[in-house]
């Protein structure tokens, strides 16, 4: 992946982490997700007092992406950090949305983490070597 791509992804993610619903833990995450024919789907953590309800980012970048008819992607880039504040540590899926992501990637799909200093990419292989799939 270019450097290029891989910085617009984590703009995007920044611009959709602003969009977060989190009253309750005070932590807001945004992700970009790529997919295969350059579409870019963002997605924003939306908790619910209940918490079971709550969904992450990821998780709504991919499923918009897929009810749009979407399945083949390539990177997501994903941010985090407390609510209000700039982001300063870096924020990889939880495990749910690693077991999202691969349904629908291969092990080769790109994880861009940033923390507004550095980024780091990972390979889905990389960050789930032993994923349950079918």
């Amino acid at each position: 992946m270019n450097t290029e791509t891989q910085s617009l992804l984590i703009e995007k993610a920044k611009e959709a982490r602003e969009k977060a619903y989190a009253p309750y833990s005070g932590f807001s995450v945004g992700a970009a997700l790529l997919c295969a024919d350059g579409a870019v789907y963002t997605g924003a953590n939306i908790e619910n007092a209940s918490y079971t309800p709550t969904v992450c980012a990821e998780r709504v970048a991919f499923f918009s992406a897929v009810h749009d008819g979407h399945r083949e992607f390539t990177a997501i880039a994903i941010v985090g950090g407390k609510s209000g504040e700039d982001i300063d540590e870096m924020c990889p899926p939880c495990g749910v949305c690693r077991q999202v992501i691969s349904e629908f990637c291969k092990g080769d799909f790109n994880i861009i983490f940033s923390n507004g200093k550095a980024d780091r990419v990972l390979t889905l292989d990389g960050l789930l070597p032993y994923r349950f799939s079918l």
